[in-house]
């Protein structure tokens, strides 16, 4: 890694940029011009959430205060959690545990940063973890092992079959650190008796576990309060799920990506439900004006993401839909699987919310923790009941999706050994289907110009615009 790399700490340019951006928004018009003309190259990020009003201001909050949490975490008397995104903060901050979850500090890196992930990533070479392990881990994670970030204090984690690279990350980086850490691990069946306890017991070890890392008891009613806070969220995911179904879409294209980023980064935070009441009121009004929610107003496409987006700088992938009137109708990470919500057909796949008393809690965020995005999907055979076949073309068919999309990154081996056959299948239950051939967040293996290209070529050969 480069020495001028190395002059700063990656985790405080994020926090400062973000700092920045979130006392720009609260100027003048006149004073926000101003500044912008001597914003270096994260403008056009700025200008995508300013672009989103009110929903777009809550958000940028939202990640600062994260990264905030995270820079303060240590004077504070708070211990630092190394996590992922499939596993939900909810328990973390119940016990007053401040997470850093890879793949999300991975995407800030590249929306932020013109530079991207690459010399980051490339440390995570120079330390001796395989160059085939997925690059939403390696982004940041190359930054803290190489000591450019806030130390962690622990590492919890999920080794479900829905990602060898990303359980092996998490063990490389415990044991480089010298940090102790706990991984759930799960069947590779979602529902049953069985299933069901097991998920529980293993549960309950984890706790067990930050009780012991922490030094803090386990608070029933601090834990009752973020329950009751998901719970709201739900319910306001739920209407906006059901809000995506109509034609056009009263929702502009980047609300799912701040659902799944929202939801991955405040879980039972107060400020996360403030956004998505933001979207809800803005979708609601948008569907009463018989409005889409595209700068256009019109909507040409519903595209259905089957995987997760591409992240490369100043979120282009969004801007590109936008261009092309093309309505993001969600994708695997934007789905949570509440028994409320209108894509869960069967109720036996869901998790239910009960605050009674200290044993239903636990046991709700087991069943919650099971059923997070890629977990609950990916975690046996493709074509499996409940598992990701049925899930995307149940989506697919729900809110009327005129073409599926895959876009991951080359370490994502568990879906590059079936996404050919689901692409298959997908296409012969009359949906057109891309495979986007890039890397989601490592822009050196094929540019964002190369990749949109080929959709802009899958788009027209196959008649969507």
């Amino acid at each position: 890694m480069r020495p001028e790399t190395k002059a700063y700490n990656f985790d405080w340019m994020l926090w400062r940029t973000l700092d920045l951006a979130c006392n720009a928004m609260t100027g003048t018009e006149k004073e926000l011009k101003i500044v912008m003309r001597h914003i270096p190259y994260f403008k056009d990020i700025l200008d995508v959430f300013l672009a989103y009003g009110e929903p777009g201001k809550i958000f940028l909050k939202l990640v600062y205060e994260y990264m905030d949490n995270i820079m303060t975490a240590h004077e504070k008397g708070k211990k630092i959690c190394g996590t992922t995104f499939c596993f939900s903060p909810a328990i973390l901050y119940a016990m007053d545990t401040v997470p850093v979850t890879l793949e999300l500090v991975t995407v800030l890196i590249n929306s932020l940063w013109k530079r991207g992930i690459g010399e980051f990533s490339d440390f995570c070479y120079e330390a001796g973890l395989t160059e085939t392990s997925c690059s939403s881990q390696r982004g940041a994670l190359g930054a803290y092992l190489a000591g450019l970030g806030e130390t962690f204090d622990f590492i919890v984690a999920d080794t479900p079959g829905v990602c060898d690279t990303n359980a092996n990350a998490f063990a490389f980086a415990s044991a480089y650190l010298n940090k102790p850490a706990f991984a759930l691990t799960f069947p590779d069946r979602l529902t049953g008796d069985d299933v069901d306890n097991y998920h529980q017991k293993d549960y309950r070890r984890m706790i067990d576990f930050l009780e012991e890392q922490t030094g803090n008891r386990l608070d029933t009613d601090r834990l009752r309060e973020v329950l009751q806070e998901i719970k709201k969220q739900d319910e306001i995911l739920a209407e906006l799920e059901e809000l995506q179904r109509a034609v056009p879409s009263p929702l502009p294209v980047t609300y799912n990506f701040f659902i799944y980023a929202g939801r991955f980064f405040f879980a039972g935070k107060p400020l996360l439900t403030e956004l998505l009441l933001s979207m809800r009121d803005i979708a609601v009004t948008n569907m009463q004006e018989e409005r889409c929610g595209l700068p256009s107003g019109k909507e040409n496409t519903r595209a259905l993401f089957c995987y997760i987006d591409h992240y490369t700088t100043n979120l282009a992938l969004w801007s590109w839909l936008e261009e092309r009137g093309i309505t993001h109708m969600g994708n695997i990470l934007s789905r949570f699987w509440a028994d409320n919500t209108p894509y869960n057909q069967n109720r036996s796949n869901a998790y239910n919310i009960d605050s009674t008393n200290l044993d239903t809690m636990i046991d709700s965020l087991a069943a919650q923790n099971s059923r997070m995005p890629m977990v609950k999907s990916i975690r046996g055979p493709y074509d499996a009941p409940g598992m990701w076949l049925e899930d995307t073309l149940s989506l697919a068919q729900m809110y009327r999706a005129d073409c599926i999309i895959y876009s991951g990154t080359p370490g994502c081996r568990n879906t590059w050994g079936m996404v050919k056959l689901l692409a298959r299948d997908t296409e012969e239950a009359g949906f057109p289907t891309h495979i986007m051939y890039s890397d989601s967040f490592d822009e050196r293996v094929e540019s964002w110009e190369a990749t949109s290209a080929r959709l802009d070529e899958f788009f027209a050969v196959r008649g969507l615009l």
